[in-house]
């Protein structure tokens, strides 16, 4: 089945658990929070139109491209990456090794991704375009590098991050003055945990009166 990328949103922050967001501070940790453990509310890449609207949203390809090759094996293709990239962030957390997935994930990274360009846009400012339409190796191999990058970065690597709230295992990196942060973002998570702290006083407060 082909498609064609739709107009993605970027939802920074989110309001919702089934809201796609972008505020891990990688696109390789963005890709991971759409997995059904993370996301919190499913799958949210359950199909090529939901990864095309993806690739928009993430910025691996501009508003507009053609992406007439994208099918279910593309879809397969990222999920796979996804768990290879969740296992490797995993395994870094934890001190231990993942060498099956390192090996997928380097042999994805070895690509070529997608070749840019810059073009004039409306009212003449430049804007980016790809050479040519991307193929999935190529759009694999940006997430892919993306993943190398950040676990070969020594500073990237010491702000990984687990969020800390109930039932949500999104990855971040912890740039907050003080490397303090506990949550994947604070507007939602960290909003849950506030929430369930009040109700919980208050009970508390209720069954002592």
């Amino acid at each position: 089945m082909a498609t064609g990328v739709g107009r993605g949103t970027v939802t920074g922050t989110g309001t919702g658990a089934g809201r796609r967001r972008f505020d891990s501070g990688r696109v390789c940790l963005d890709l991971v929070a759409t997995g059904t453990v993370t996301s919190g509310a499913g799958e949210l890449l359950d199909g090529p139109e939901r990864l095309a609207d993806w690739l928009v949203a993430a910025r691996l390809v501009p508003e507009g491209t053609a992406l007439t090759a994208l099918d279910d094996s593309w879809v397969t293709r990222f999920r796979q990456l996804r768990t290879g990239v969740d296992r490797l962030m995993t395994a870094e957390l934890c001190g231990r090794g993942a060498d099956a997935a390192l090996d997928r994930v380097n042999a994805l990274a070895a690509g070529a991704p997608p070749g840019l360009r810059a073009v004039r846009g409306r009212g003449g400012t430049l804007v980016r375009a790809l050479n040519a339409e991307p193929d999935c190796g190529a759009l694999l191999a940006a997430v892919a590098r993306d993943a190398v990058e950040l676990l070969t970065d020594p500073a990237a690597r010491a702000v990984l991050r687990r969020c800390e709230g109930e039932a949500c295992r999104r990855l971040y990196l912890d740039t907050s003055r003080g490397r303090r942060r506990r949550w994947c973002s604070s507007e939602v998570c960290g909003n849950r945990e506030r929430v369930a702290r009040h109700r919980r006083r208050a009970a508390a407060a209720a069954t002592g009166a």
